[in-house]
């Protein structure tokens, strides 16, 4: 499964996140939810291996604190391209319905007025004048849902 790359041998502390960096190298950064307060640390190098990384391998700290890397197994893509399917003919409903069919009396579905965003304010309003505002808003509503029930 997994090859050793490199032998460090690397002894792991609670609340560190391990990984291998853009250089090669072990570095290890602190975890934020890795128990207690997260302190703003730069990542730590570790151990210098300077490994260099072949394209489609995945590359990470193993169980005994090895650098180890896998094949990444890449599903999709290919196989998606290979196997296209092609577009699904239509459906014909027209002509399945029958001619006799009668068609229910709805109301007329009112159509709602999308109102037009007002842009931010650059200055803050007062209480007072927030709580007018919301007034209008309501009665607004209130209005409205009055006139569609009739």
């Amino acid at each position: 499964m997994a090859t050793v790359v490199a032998k460090t041998g690397i002894k792991r502390e609670k609340g560190w996140l391990y990984y291998v960096d853009k250089k090669g190298d072990v570095s290890r950064a602190r975890m934020a939810r890795g128990g207690g307060k997260p302190s703003k640390v730069k990542p730590q190098k570790v151990a210098k291996c300077g490994v260099d990384r072949e394209e489609g391998f995945l590359y990470f700290i193993d169980k005994k604190g090895n650098v180890a890397k896998v094949k990444m197994k890449r599903s999709g893509s290919r196989k998606r391209k290979a196997t296209r399917r092609k577009p699904a003919a239509r459906r014909r409903t027209a002509a399945r319905r029958s001619p006799a069919r009668k068609r229910s009396t709805a109301r007329k579905k009112t159509t709602r007025r999308t109102a037009s965003r007002k842009t931010a304010r650059r200055t803050p309003r007062k209480k007072t004048a927030r709580r007018a505002s919301a007034k209008r808003k309501t009665a607004r509503r209130s209005t409205t849902r009055r006139r569609a029930r009739r």
